[in-house]
């Protein structure tokens, strides 16, 4: 059982490690090909664009702007300061700077949540609420959608990082626990072995 305390240290000691790396994470996934992720958010929300977005755990703001361009409202949700700064110029969005545990959200605001490489930054433990969170913060019919490195339920500390590392069935388990209903779900990078694929990626409808 993490106590209070811990989930402080996690938190602080994982945006430390991006911190030291900003400016190389930046560089090193700037052109990164996730064109396939944003499609599988945007082609499943249900009604007239523009849809109003949050991109949870943006980064230094890459999707950002491909939301924008693509005609949407998208604000982004960021723990790193440095990322904070990075994403408002980068896109010129609305960012906010919060912890991933000690989220703000408005509700029934967002028709869809972009949540890729960052949902698996939030211990086991947390998940259920953090997840509930974020449906709170959909519309009706809203769609969340989560790119999390795969692995057999591990977790813990992973080269300065703190990472859960589910299977698809226990984030079916933990994602339906919160009010979502399975719409899909896939393998990165695509066409290759399913050991080569270490991505799994899901799309999700407020039920």
């Amino acid at each position: 059982m993490l106590e209070r305390k811990d989930l402080r240290h996690i938190a602080q000691e994982t945006l430390r490690h991006y911190q030291e790396r900003a400016d190389a994470f930046r560089a090193g996934t700037q052109d990164h090909d996730v064109s396939q992720n944003i499609a599988a958010l945007l082609t499943n929300i249900q009604g007239k664009p523009p849809f109003r977005i949050l991109d949870f755990g943006c980064g230094p703001g890459r999707d950002l702007r491909a939301f924008t361009a693509a005609g949407h409202q998208a604000i982004g949700l960021e723990g790193l300061a440095e990322f904070v700064e990075m994403a408002r110029a980068a896109s010129g969005c609305e960012v906010w700077q919060q912890d991933f545990l000690a989220l703000d959200l408005p509700a029934a605001y967002f028709d869809g949540i972009y949540a890729n490489a960052s949902l698996f930054h939030v211990p086991s433990q947390e998940l259920p609420r953090v997840l509930a969170e974020l449906r709170a913060a959909l519309k009706d019919g809203g769609v969340l959608f989560a790119s999390n490195p795969r692995g057999n339920n591990e977790e813990g500390w992973n080269r300065g990082r703190y990472g859960a590392y589910h299977d698809l069935q226990s984030w079916r388990r933990y994602a339906e626990a919160a009010g979502f209903a399975e719409i899909t779900h896939y393998y990165r990078p695509t066409g290759l072995p399913f050991e080569q694929q270490p991505w799994l990626a899901s799309v999700w409808r407020v039920s």
